[in-house]
C-alpha cells in the first residue's frame, strides 16, 4: 500500500507542477510582468511551504537542528541536484538581469548566513549558536530582497503578440490554478515523505538516512519537479528564479522567522564542510550561468558529481 501511496504521491505532484508551470507564465503575460518576479515569490513561497512547516515545528519543540539540516540541505538539493538534472536534460538559459542581479542577492545571503553560522571561528571560546540577532540580520536582508522585488514589479515587460496569443488561462483561472496545483504540490510532497519513512522503516534502514532522503529530498520535490517541467518547457526564468527564491525564502524566512520568535539555537551538529557545500552551491550557479550565459550539460555533470561527493561523505560521516 506505501508503495502505491508513493506513486500516487509522485504522480500527483508531476501533473499539478505541470499546470503550475502553465499558469504562473499566463499571469505573467497577461499582467506584462516578468516571468523572474513570479519565479521568486508565487512559485518560491509555495514550493518551500514543507520547509516552513518542518522549520516552525521543529524550532518550537527545542529541536532546531532539524530545521537547520533541513534547510542547509535543500539549499544544497536545489542547486546541486535539481538544477543539475534539469540542466542536465535541457541546458538553462540564464538572462543578463539575472547574472547582474539575483544570482549576486543569492550569493550575498547564503554568505552572511554561513558566517553568521561561524561563532567559534571568530571566537574559540564560545559555541555556535544562531541566535534572534542572528534571525533579525537574515529578516533585514530579506527585507532588501523585497526592494528589489517592489523594483522589479514596477518594470513592465514587453512580451510578443506570438507569445500573449498563447496565454492559455485568464487571471482568475491561472489564480484558482496556482493555488490549488500549490496544495496538491505540497500534499503530494507530504504524502510521498511518509510513505518513504514507512518504507524505509519497514526494511530496517537507518534514521540518519532516512532524514538525508526522505526528508531534505522529499521536502525539496516540489521545487525539483517544478523546476524540471519549467525547463523542459523552455520557461528559464522560472525554473531558475525558483531555485534562487526558495533557497532565499529558506535562509531568510523559514529559519530567520522561527528563531527570532522561540529563541537561540545551538548548532553542534554541522561542520565547516557543510558550511563550505552551502556557500559553494550558490557560488557554483553564479558561476557557471556568467560563463556563457547558460548552465551547460557538463555544468550540470559537476554538479551533480559535488552533490554525490557530499552525500557519500555524509554516508561516511554516519557510519
Amino acid at each position: 500500500m506505501q508503495f502505491v501511496l508513493l506513486i500516487i504521491g509522485f504522480i500527483i505532484i508531476v501533473k499539478a507542477s505541470d499546470f503550475l508551470v502553465d499558469a504562473l507564465s499566463a499571469l505573467a503575460l497577461k499582467w506584462h510582468i516578468p516571468k523572474m518576479l513570479i519565479a521568486l515569490t508565487i512559485a518560491a513561497f509555495g514550493t518551500c511551504a514543507p520547509e516552513i512547516a518542518i522549520s516552525f515545528q521543529s524550532v518550537s519543540n527545542g529541536n532546531g537542528e532539524i530545521a537547520f539540516a533541513n534547510v542547509i540541505g535543500s539549499c544544497i538539493v536545489n542547486i546541486f541536484l535539481i538544477i543539475g538534472i534539469a540542466s542536465f536534460i535541457r541546458p538553462i538559459k540564464v538572462k543578463h538581469a539575472t547574472i547582474k542581479k539575483e544570482l549576486p542577492i543569492l550569493v550575498i545571503i547564503t554568505s552572511v548566513f554561513a558566517i553568521l553560522m561561524l561563532d567559534s571561528m571568530f571566537n574559540p571560546l564560545t559555541n555556535d549558536t544562531f541566535s534572534r540577532s542572528d534571525g533579525l540580520i537574515l529578516l533585514l536582508l530579506f527585507g532588501l530582497f523585497i526592494i528589489y522585488l517592489v523594483q522589479l514589479l514596477l518594470r513592465k515587460n514587453i512580451y510578443s503578440e506570438e507569445e500573449i496569443e498563447n496565454i492559455r488561462y485568464s487571471p482568475i483561472v491561472a489564480i484558482i490554478i496556482i493555488i490549488v496545483a500549490i496544495v496538491l504540490i505540497i500534499y503530494s510532497s507530504d504524502l510521498i515523505v511518509s510513505s518513504a519513512q514507512e518504507i524505509a522503516h519497514r526494511f530496517n534502514i537507518s534514521e540518519k538516512i532516512i532524514t538525508m532522503f526522505a526528508i531534505v529530498i522529499g521536502t525539496s520535490l516540489p521545487e525539483m519537479v517544478m523546476t524540471v517541467t519549467s525547463a523542459k518547457k523552455g520557461e528559464f526564468d522560472i525554473a531558475i528564479g525558483n531555485i534562487i527564491g526558495t533557497n532565499i525564502f529558506n535562509i531568510c524566512i523559514v529559519l530567520g522567522i522561527p528563531v527570532i520568535i522561540y529563541g537561540d539555537v545551538l548548532l553542534t551538529g554541522f561542520g565547516l564542510v557543510d558550511i563550505i557545500v552551502t556557500l559553494l552551491s550558490s557560488f557554483l550557479l553564479f558561476v557557471f550561468a556568467r560563463s556563457e550565459k547558460i548552465i551547460t550539460q557538463k555544468e550540470a555533470i559537476i554538479m551533480l558529481l559535488i552533490f554525490a561527493i557530499y552525500y557519500i561523505f555524509l554516508l561516511v560521516e554516519v557510519y
